[in-house]
């Protein structure tokens, strides 16, 4: 089915952060826009606001008649349903045109000069990055982006469609219904090894979305990674190089350099040097898609950032509140280098939701490693998310590895009360599930320190 034959688009999974970014572009579009998920939240709400029809049970009876016709419906489904959804198995059996998420995004990004950003860690913050860079260039282009930026106030903007700025999601191999003009990986570790199997195999994977590029389309690589193309990075070696990195008044100063290629003075404020290389990439990929330098260095001075990547809730003089989405050991170790980097003589405590029986088994020492850093520790119940229980496999047999004697098994409830007893200059909550539901709580709880 061609798009333009689409008037009604219904999607099974509506909430999800990369589904409501494809909703709201179709109602931009002009069509028809319905859908499920199990729980509202921030993005039904809007997308709700915008014309949407959406529900919230599994029933057919509750899909809208608009929504029930075969030949004119596209129905958008999130690889995380189970085979046994009802609404899905009624799709399946009356002839409806049925496609994940990632085959609609391929859809609508690659007749567009698509600019693809993967990598396990970045993508995100590099997406986000770069939609600003272009919006601050007055590109005609469109986002699709795993977060909410917060310079654009959504996850999605459509300025025009000459660009497409898309993140490459690697999970269910969906970075493959992409041909990129322009790609950029930001990291390769271990991950997902409940889809892949082996690192070998997710290496292979990324292999082949660089191989999916267009005729002549270019790879932005950090430097160091086994795929070669234009690189960037700290080193030496990189083509794109931040050099003359500095700290001033919590934000980065530093350098530009590649050939042909000395910008002095940019500036960035997002804390971390991972976030810094973030900045590096989308750079690369604006300069090498041909816009300007010295336009795109400025902007990077004035993004603001993304919705749960190092966000702060209360920054008080005496008190840090940090929230980050932060979900692998990797992810962790950088936000603990900005936290370090950031407020090396502060108490800092950790909370940390686990993500997926599966990830808490395969990093479980890793895991560690990464939470030990940390002065105080709480850890809670892991979120499975799609997944069923591993037999063995919990926060406690987690927490029985972190070598800090400063560590603790809590409850959601317990929150509050255990943070106000540790009385910490910094607090981080960390994790991909459901842990920034409980942002609000513990933000009014410890404004005030009621």
């Amino acid at each position: 089915m061609k798009l333009e034959q689409v008037h009604n688009v219904y999607f099974l999974g509506i909430g999800g952060i990369g589904m409501s970014a494809l909703a709201s572009y179709f109602l931009f579009s002009g069509k028809k826009v319905g859908g499920y998920d199990r729980t509202p939240n921030d993005r039904t709400q809007a997308l709700q606001s915008e014309g949407a029809q959406i529900h919230f049970e599994d029933d057919i009876s509750k899909i809208p008649a608009d929504f029930t016709q075969p030949e004119n419906t596209l129905v958008v489904y999130t690889p995380a349903l189970p085979d046994s959804h009802t609404e899905l198995t009624y799709y399946r059996q009356n002839d409806f045109h049925l496609a994940k998420r990632s085959e609609v995004l391929g859809m609508i990004a690659n007749p567009s000069y698509c600019m693809a950003v993967a990598g396990t860690h970045g993508k995100t913050t590099t997406s986000c990055i770069l939609a600003h860079l272009l919006n601050e260039a007055q590109a005609p282009y469109m986002a699709f982006l795993g977060g909410v930026s917060e310079d654009l106030g959504n996850n999605f903007a459509l300025n025009g469609t000459d660009y497409a700025v898309v993140e490459a999601d690697e999970f269910d191999r969906s970075f493959l219904r992409l041909t990129p003009d322009i790609a950029c990986i930001t990291a390769m570790d271990a991950d997902h090894l409940d889809i892949y199997g082996a690192a070998e195999e997710l290496t292979a994977a990324f292999e082949e979305f660089i191989a999916l590029q267009k005729p002549g389309g270019k790879s932005i690589i950090r430097y160091g990674l086994p795929i070669p193309g234009i690189t960037y990075g700290e080193e030496a070696e990189a083509t794109y190089r931040a050099t003359n990195i500095r700290l001033h008044q919590g934000a980065y100063q530093f350098d530009i350099e590649a050939p042909g290629l000395h910008i002095k003075g940019c500036r960035f404020t997002k804390p971390g040097r991972h976030n810094l290389m973030n900045a590096l990439a989308a750079f690369a990929l604006g300069v090498e898609s041909g816009f300007d330098p010295n336009i795109l260095a400025k902007a990077l001075g004035t993004f603001k950032g993304v919705a749960r990547r190092f966000s702060y809730q209360i920054k008080t003089s005496d008190f840090v509140y940090i929230d980050d989405y932060a979900h692998h050991p990797t992810e962790i170790d950088a936000v603990h280098q900005a936290v370090s980097e950031l407020y090396p003589d502060k108490r800092n405590t950790v909370v940390f939701q686990p993500h997926l029986f599966s990830r808490t088994q395969d990093f479980a020492d890793d895991f560690a490693r990464s939470l030990a850093q940390f002065d105080h520790v709480l850890l809670l119940e892991i979120y499975p998310a799609r997944e069923l229980p591993i037999p063995g496999v919990d926060a406690n047999w987690l927490l029985n590895k972190i070598e800090n004697p400063n560590k603790k098994l809590v409850t959601k409830a317990e929150l509050v009360h255990e943070v106000r007893n540790i009385n910490p200059d910094i607090l981080l909550t960390l994790g991909a599930g459901d842990i920034g539901n409980e942002v609000t709580q513990l933000k009014t709880a410890l404004s005030h320190g009621n």
